[in-house]
């Protein structure tokens, strides 16, 4: 029988390196790798150039969530596996229209039933999207959409910002300083434990009295030698406390 032909879509490096060794391991009789994507524009580019079977999609990326891609997708007619670490909520409504997922950390057996069932839907030549299922996520998605920004007091009035954009936060005193993507920070009356009782537990960490980084989508590496600090996508290095660190270090390792 002729292979699934598969694409992985993620924005962590490591997360696509990962997905592809497992397949290569565990499925290579059944998948063929065509591509992987960084992000919702290079997946549309593989799916405008290929033919594509399987797509491995990750809910949460920075620039556009594979929601996105999938609204935007031309051709649902290949089978999706969303990845996810993060959003119950999402994954709740995925399970409730019994759409293929697959919780990261990967499980292999799990990796190897959804790719028995696709082999099978391709031999039928059933499970591609389905439409209604995939909007009836969308709107669960957006129900829940608060989640995914955060409202920050400032001296004028407020701002909202979405937490994919917020790279860490930083405490003085009574007030708290946010650093932002784009270069920006904004500097609240609030003080830090009140962003870390709203913050998602799963996509920011507070390292350190002082200090809540976005580790889900900004933590870009881990270094002893400078005294344990984590080095963030701006390039600002923040200490991780004694009293945090291995806490910090078994989050690494979900």
């Amino acid at each position: 029988m002729e292979k699934l032909r598969a694409i992985l879509v993620d924005d962590e490096f490591f997360a696509r390196e990962n997905l592809k060794m497992l397949l290569e391991d565990y499925a290579s009789e059944h998948v063929n790798l065509i591509g992987e994507a960084a992000s919702v524009k290079e997946a549309l580019e593989l799916c405008e150039k290929n033919k594509v079977d399987l797509v491995f999609l990750d809910i949460m990326m920075p620039e556009a969530d594979g929601f996105a891609f999938l609204e935007q997708v031309k051709d649902r007619s290949f089978q999706v596996v969303f990845t996810t670490a993060f959003r119950e909520y999402a994954v709740k409504a995925i399970k409730e229209n019994a759409l293929d997922y697959l919780e990261k950390p990967i499980d292999i057996e799990e990796l190897k039933n959804v790719i028995a069932k696709a082999v099978k839907n391709l031999e039928q030549k059933t499970g591609s999207i389905d439409e209604d299922k995939i909007n009836r996520v969308l709107q669960e998605i957006a129900l829940h959409s608060n989640f995914d920004k955060t409202i920050v007091p400032t001296r004028d009035g407020f701002v909202i910002l979405r937490n994919n954009e917020l790279i860490r936060l930083e405490a003085d005193e009574n007030y708290t300083t946010l650093y932002c993507v784009n270069g920006k920070k904004y500097v609240s009356s609030k003080n830090i434990k009140s962003f870390e009782e709203k913050l998602d537990s799963h996509m920011f960490m507070r390292v350190h009295k002082s200090h809540i980084v976005n580790i889900a989508f900004h933590l870009k590496e881990f270094n002893r030698t400078e005294g344990n600090v984590v080095v963030l996508s701006n390039g600002d290095h923040v200490p991780v406390s004694r009293r945090k660190l291995q806490e910090f270090l078994d989050k690494m390792q979900e």
